[in-house]
């Protein structure tokens, strides 16, 4: 999980600081933490979903400074608010639902690298475009769900992958905003006192998490997104009223539903996969002969 998936609601929930603020933080934050937990990754040489992250990097940096500059200023406080609580929300009751059927993935489902690029690009183009550019944080689950749900790869793919993308996005965001009009003020100073902890947290989380395992991990990060939402509801409720609220629970099954197409889809995909590799298989253990016949049938 990105840090500013802490920090944002801390900073604009708890302390009541503006969204901007909390986003600019994030990523400032990340381009320390995530960077740092990313150097880790690559040093372990742990295996990436390298195709698809090509193409998000692309998006990524075609997205996140349309997103900043054309998005961004013009999304309502509490909008902000809401869309970070109910992605969050979303992303942690599938992991109370499907957390078995993610964490039991092996190797990852081989759909072709242009497939994979084509896929990536889109992530990275929509999520920093619409999420990350207004939150700071976004991409990383948006990838990782593409991964586990669609491509139903292993977490031990999908969230060193998601580590990776949201450190790149996080640096595109810092030298974005530093080209543009800047942080929001006191992001500076929050950011020097977090950083020398990020710098060392990050790395030892990815070290902590090995130890733990997975599945309790994602189990307590599923409850913390839900509670979050709550926390949300509760303190805006005076602006949301019930009426608002109901609305936030259906765009969080909105979000349920995407997810369950994804994951629909990419069982499909699975399965014509390993309908074709057999198939193959079957044809090698044929005669030559017989092989062209049936390849000229």
């Amino acid at each position: 999980m990105g840090g500013g998936t802490v920090g944002f609601p801390v900073l604009v929930m708890l302390f009541d600081m503006p969204a901007m603020m909390g986003r600019d933080f994030s990523f400032a934050v990340q381009s320390i933490g995530m960077t740092s937990a990313s150097i880790l990754i690559l040093v372990r040489r742990q295996p990436l979903a390298w195709a698809m992250l090509e193409g998000a990097f692309w998006g990524a940096l075609i997205g996140t400074p349309l997103g900043i500059f054309l998005v961004a200023p013009y999304v309502p406080e509490l909008w902000i608010k809401l869309l970070f609580a109910v992605i969050w929300a979303s992303f942690g009751i599938l992991h109370l639902f499907r957390l078995q059927e993610i964490s039991g993935h092996t190797g990852m489902t081989d759909l072709g690298e242009r497939w994979d690029l084509k896929v990536g690009f889109l992530i990275g183009v929509f999520s920093t475009l619409c999420v990350a550019s207004v939150t700071g944080v976004g991409i990383d689950m948006v990838l990782y769900s593409a991964l586990v749900l669609l491509c139903r790869a292993d977490l031990k793919i999908a969230i060193p992958s998601s580590v990776v993308i949201m450190a790149f996005t996080s640096i595109v965001g810092v030298f974005v905003n530093w080209m543009g009009d800047g942080f929001q003020p006191g992001v500076y100073e929050i950011w020097l006192a977090a950083a020398p902890i990020v710098i060392l947290g990050a790395p030892a989380g990815v070290l902590i998490v090995n130890w733990i395992g997975r599945k309790p991990t994602l189990l307590f990060v599923a409850m913390l997104c839900v509670g979050q939402y709550v926390w949300t509801c509760f303190a805006e409720f005076g602006q949301l009223h019930w009426g608002g609220v109901i609305l936030a629970c259906l765009a969080v099954l909105l979000f349920l539903v995407g997810f369950e197409l994804l994951r629909s889809w990419g069982a499909k995909l699975a399965g014509e996969r390993k309908w074709r590799a057999a198939q193959e298989q079957y044809s090698d253990s044929l005669p030559a002969n017989v092989q062209m016949a049936i390849t000229d049938r």
